[in-house]
């Protein structure tokens, strides 16, 4: 077994061009974090004509994106019934509806430009929980329906006849996707960089001085590098004057099991609960069960590993209470950070008082779709074309 190690750093990283910053550095853009955040808004500045350079203090493709189970869903952690309670019916639907365009525009623009990065297609079932029971999930159907989004209710008979789940009622939302993280974020940073973005690794910026004709970048190492824009895509690596969602970081569990031989659910959908914390699963190419969970409230990271053995047994226990076939013996588990806000939206935009700076908080239980969505944001941003939707996810001055 791979203890404290993810599923995707047992396998060899994708290569990719990097260069070491030896001298000072002008360009249009400079993107700071060269993770899956990072890479897409690379790729989408690239193809809008940008000059990009992406920086990154470590190795490029690892902290969040490498312990990513890459479930990528358009689906929020607050359900959209809830979330109206709380910002109001139409941004709450607005909200929703963003994050099901882009994931969309994520899978579309995947196979557009040839990213071979183990990509599925599924449908989501969310099972009733803690947070929404039967009539609460009832609610919840009928909202996303009002939004214009794809629900389909499923009492707990029907949810056992179809899917082999008992005592759950259900939601059946349509094309949700997984990937390997890793490659995704390697394929647009490759394609990034045919356009001419470069890619420098270990930069560990150290100050950004805001003023007029550009920004700059101090670095570790001396170089500067001056740009018109500076992005933030640090994951959950928060820079200094970069402001935080109200519920901030957290830790995650997770693991993978060896391939099942046989025995995955039918229709093999992606599964998650209305609960905080919930559990969640998919499967892979090759079969194997990934799931994950037991979100808690502890940030070092010898805590969280101290307690990967006892979250990885509960998280067993769940799985095969779930889905008692299963063979939940993990061949993989390990531990993260993981972000999440009060809306379960992300938090996207220009930095309040520090012109020409912007930062990516894609904080939730779908990172990943964020990211898409931060880069549709901010590409429409820099090239002077005002999204309709872009204070939805503005930082707040």
């Amino acid at each position: 077994m791979h203890w404290g190690r993810s599923l995707w750093e047992s396998q060899r990283r994708p290569r990719l061009p990097v260069a070491l910053l030896t001298r000072d550095l002008r360009t249009d853009v400079l993107v700071i974090g060269a993770g899956i955040s990072g890479a897409l808004i690379a790729e989408a500045l690239s193809d809008a004509g940008f000059a990009v350079a992406i920086v990154d203090r470590a190795v490029p493709l690892g902290g969040a994106t490498a312990a990513s189970t890459a479930l990528m869903l358009a689906d929020l952690d607050q359900p959209l019934s809830l979330l109206k309670r709380t910002v109001g019916a139409e941004p709450a639907s607005r909200i929703w509806q963003r994050s099901r365009l882009a994931l969309d525009a994520l899978t579309q623009r995947t196979r557009m430009l040839g990213i071979r990065a183990q990509l599925q297609q599924r449908d989501s079932l969310y099972l009733e929980g803690t947070l929404l029971g039967p009539e609460a999930l009832e609610a919840e159907a009928q909202a996303r329906r009002a939004a214009g989004l794809e629900a389909q209710l499923f009492s707990r008979r029907q949810t056992l006849a179809r899917f082999g789940i008992r005592g759950r009622s259900a939601v059946l939302s349509p094309g949700v996707c997984s990937a390997n993280p890793r490659l995704l974020a390697a394929g647009f940073l490759r394609r990034a960089m045919h356009r001419g973005a470069r890619l420098y690794s270990p930069v560990n910026v150290l100050e950004v001085e805001c003023g007029s004709p550009c920004i700059e970048a101090r670095t570790a190492g001396g170089p500067v590098i001056r740009a018109r824009h500076l992005i933030f895509a640090c994951g959950y690596d928060v820079p200094a004057g970069v402001p935080r969602p109200r519920r901030a970081l957290t830790s995650t569990w997770a693991l993978a099991t060896a391939p099942q031989r046989g025995r995955l659910w039918p229709e093999r959908c992606f599964i998650w609960e209305a609960a905080q914390p919930y559990l969640y699963l998919r499967s892979d190419a090759r079969g194997r069960v990934l799931c994950g969970g037991e979100d808690e409230a502890i940030r070092g990271q010898q805590q969280r590993d101290a307690l990967l053995p006892v979250k990885i047994a509960a998280l067993r226990r769940k799985l095969r209470r779930l889905l008692p076939q299963l063979n939940t013996k993990p061949a993989f588990a390990w531990s993260s950070r993981f972000g999440s806000s009060s809306t379960g939206a992300p938090t996207i935009g220009p930095l309040p008082s520090r012109p020409g700076c912007y930062a990516v908080l894609a904080w939730g239980g779908n990172g990943i779709t964020f990211s898409m969505l931060a880069a549709q944001l901010l590409r429409a941003e820099l090239s002077g074309h005002a999204d309709a939707d872009a204070g939805l996810f503005a930082f707040q001055p």
